[in-house]
């Protein structure tokens, strides 16, 4: 499994009038029960039959496990609406019990501690299918322009057991996998990995047997079935030559020869600020998907039509690309805390720019997202519940400009610059959480940032900077404090008027400065920090 390095049973927290109130089902799959923490997953098997005309699928998923106690009965997780046939356990069909999403198995034996073992779950039935991918989550069963099928996956916020048994929490990933695929010949199917071969099956039908060599999240395991031709570039580093795998439907095989070449480059940009790409024995690979987007591990989804935006780069190839390191790589190990890939991924996308233009385009980029913060609620959600009910997107939003503020309080690019790679290289393949992360943090930058963590992220407002200005005949007095729900909320503040700089040091109790006169700039506050100004008359 992937190691989480501070784990705990995390159970919900409910604050009235915010969240709802929590069901069984909401704890059994996000949850740290005894009957899974007994056991560590160490690698998947999971094969399935893809059946388009009935929107089915039947296959079956192979766990195997390092026992962590003693325990004869374990929790593997499946939606109740998909069909089991029957589990088996050395060859022998064992005794289940399904509760809501949860499977209950008793083996007929107590396994001890460090012991191997494996069982296998038959299953079968119609996955749900997604009504608004990739955020209202499933199976998609279209076809593409030129009339054939066309399928793909997306399951992010309702979770991989919506289609295949496993032990369907984020602690807990395997160290490697195999997915299978069986599918009518003439198609292609593609899922997360290296392709090892395809194989002819009786009844025209033909599978594909993909291999990951890492540890992956379970919600980044996809299917994707399509008309697909595959483009095989390279990309070269410090460390060799590796592999740049392209699916794209045939017919846009030209378009995505050159709209692709921008991959290199947000490689290289990513690998200088993160460090080398996670993945590499794998490959990395661009998926033509029917919706728009999503950041499967080693086969990112991509449905962006061949498009940039105003900054000249194609977001989705950006964006997933960075969730590599930041979801992918570097993990959390709850879903309430799931602002850590989403808030560092967005933070990429200024990277970028800032990369491949310069800072002050960064912040012209970043600029375009403040608008989009809507405050309406904490980033940090509830634990233990598997909770996917944000109501708007600030764990991106305001996630990266409270990144971006960070950094300017900081005022030492080389010292942030230099962190935020540690950050990504020390937790590879690893997951963890919102304490962590600060921890990191306050250690490497040599300074109790924990105030500014908390605000940002536990609070659903960003502070306010009040301020009052008293003009006397010689003389400007200003007075200013922040109002913000951390009462250790001590932001500095740089500001300018006219050629001059100068730099506050609020608290949330009023102070006073006096100057001979000032009318300072405040679209370059807005630019170091996030924050509303207001003044007080």
């Amino acid at each position: 499994m992937k190691k989480s390095l501070f784990l705990l049973l995390l159970l919900p927290i409910l604050v009235f009038g915010q969240y709802p109130i929590f069901t069984k089902t909401d704890s059994l799959r996000g949850s740290l029960s005894t009957v899974r923490t007994c056991y560590d997953v160490l690698y998947y098997d999971l094969e399935i039959k893809v059946i388009y005309e009935q929107k089915r699928i039947e296959g079956s998923n192979t766990i195997r496990f390092r026992a962590k106690e003693r325990f004869n009965t374990m929790q593997v997780d499946l939606v109740k609406n998909m069909n089991i046939s029957r589990i088996t356990f050395r060859g022998e069909a064992v005794n289940y019990k399904r509760i809501e999403g949860a499977v209950m198995i008793t083996l007929p034996v107590f396994l001890v501690a460090n012991s191997t073992d494996e069982i296998t779950i038959f299953y079968d039935g119609q996955p749900q299918e997604a009504a608004n991918p990739p955020w209202d989550g499933g199976w998609v069963w279209k076809r593409d322009p030129k009339g054939k099928i066309w399928i793909a996956t997306a399951c992010e916020g309702l979770g991989a057991s919506a289609w295949w048994p496993c032990k369907d929490h984020l602690s807990d990933e395997p160290d490697s996998m195999k997915i299978s695929i069986i599918i009518p010949k003439g198609l292609m199917a593609v899922s997360n990995g290296d392709l090892r071969r395809s194989l002819a099956l009786p009844g025209n039908l033909v599978r594909y047997d993909w291999h990951v060599t890492y540890p992956i999240n379970n919600y980044n395991v996809t299917v994707n079935i399509g008309n697909y031709a595959t483009i095989n570039e390279t990309y070269t580093n410090n460390s060799g030559t590796h592999k740049l795998d392209y699916y794209v439907l045939a017919q846009n095989v030209e378009k995505a020869k050159t709209h692709f070449q921008q991959v290199k480059k947000m490689m290289g940009c990513f690998e200088h600020f993160f460090g080398e790409y996670p993945f590499w024995r794998d490959g990395y690979a661009l998926v033509e998907a029917p919706f728009w987007g999503m950041e499967h591990q080693s086969a990112i989804a991509y449905g962006n039509d061949y498009k940039n935006n105003p900054f000249g780069f194609d977001f989705i190839i950006v964006h997933e690309s960075g969730h590599e390191w930041f979801g992918n790589s570097l993990s959390m190990a709850d879903r309430s805390d799931m602002w850590v890939h989403e808030a560092f991924t967005t933070y990429s996308e200024a990277l970028y720019v800032e990369y491949t233009r310069n800072p002050t385009k960064a912040v012209a980029y970043l600029r375009t997202q403040r608008p989009l913060i809507k405050n309406s609620e904490p980033i940090i959600g509830p634990f233990g519940v598997s909770y996917d009910g944000w109501k708007d997107s600030d764990m991106y939003f305001k996630g990266t400009w409270m990144l971006h503020t960070l950094r300017n309080t900081v005022e030492n690019d080389k010292l942030w610059f230099e962190t935020i790679k540690q950050f990504a290289e020390t937790y590879r393949l690893k997951s963890l959480t919102s304490a962590e992360v600060i921890r990191f943090f306050n250690q490497k930058l040599g300074k109790d940032y924990t105030w500014l963590f908390d605000e940002y992220l536990r609070q659903a407002e960003f502070p306010t900077l009040e301020y009052k200005i008293i003009r006397q005949s010689n003389k400007t007095q200003v007075e200013y404090r922040w109002v913000a729900k951390e009462n250790g909320f001590i932001l500095p503040v740089e500001l300018k008027y006219g050629s001059n700089k100068d730099k506050w040091e609020p608290t949330t109790t009023w102070q006073t400065k006096t100057y001979n006169t000032i009318n300072f700039n405040p679209q370059f506050m807005r630019d170091k920090g996030l924050y509303e100004l207001k003044e007080i008359f």
